[in-house]
């Protein structure tokens, strides 16, 4: 890309940054709002038949479009999923977030070995929990992103093989004039090894960002260390 399309891109990409960090913060008004989300995709009846055969889900996304449409969506549907977080050391910032995605669905669980230990009891007992996979993870291994290797987490494609539960990808991308949103819950990924599976959800993502790129988040550092 030139250098004013760079420009025009990180410029977007702060408008719907901006937009999503307001909507967060107001989540509990942001999730009745059902009139926003239109959703679709073979994942959200896998959801289903999850759930009412007793067993937990975990659905996998990105910081792409507007992530908590996709919690606003499994609501609609009469579900509840909670969701990982990393703590901010900002207190004020870490004190909104919290509050905003609480609204969206419970538990959220802060990453470390205590939330951890948390998760895995929330999924052994059927819930749903929502894990945005996009991060730089330090004692990842290196998996294509976008072309490039990216230090990535395979905890969501460990737990789903370790406790045989359906690992869907789901995005909420920003349709019309961003105020409304398209939520597509894709199919599980077939259970094969973590990598495999988490390589998958990469390309995924990727395919998303390459057709709307900003609508992801593109601050991550994603590729650092790598």
């Amino acid at each position: 890309m030139k250098r004013g399309a760079r420009a025009k891109l990180g410029q977007d990409m702060g408008r719907h940054m901006g937009r999503t960090l307001f909507e967060i913060y107001h989540d509990a008004e942001f999730q009745i709002q059902h009139h926003k989300f239109m959703a679709s995709g073979p994942g959200l009846v896998a959801l289903k038949e999850a759930q009412a055969a007793g067993k937990g889900a975990i659905i996998v996304s990105g910081h792409f479009g507007q992530w908590e449409a996709v919690r606003a969506v499994i609501k609609m549907h009469g579900l509840e999923s909670g969701a990982v977080y990393r703590p901010h050391k900002n207190r004020h910032y870490a004190r909104r977030i919290l509050a905003g995605i609480e609204a969206g669905g419970k538990p959220i669980l802060a990453t470390g070995h205590v939330g951890t230990r948390a998760l895995v009891r929330h999924l052994r007992d059927g819930g749903i929990i929502s894990i945005l996979l996009d991060e730089k993870h330090s004692e990842g291994v290196r998996i294509p992103f976008l072309g490039h290797d990216a230090l990535t987490s395979l905890s969501a494609a460990q737990l789903a093989l370790k406790y045989d539960l359906p690992m869907i990808p789901a995005f909420g991308t920003r349709i019309d004039d961003g105020n409304a949103f398209r939520v597509e819950f894709e199919a599980p990924i077939p259970h094969t090894d973590s990598i495999t599976m988490t390589r998958v959800f990469n390309d995924s993502l990727s395919a998303r960002i390459m057709a709307d790129p900003e609508q992801w988040y593109w601050m991550l550092r994603r590729w650092e260390g790598a």
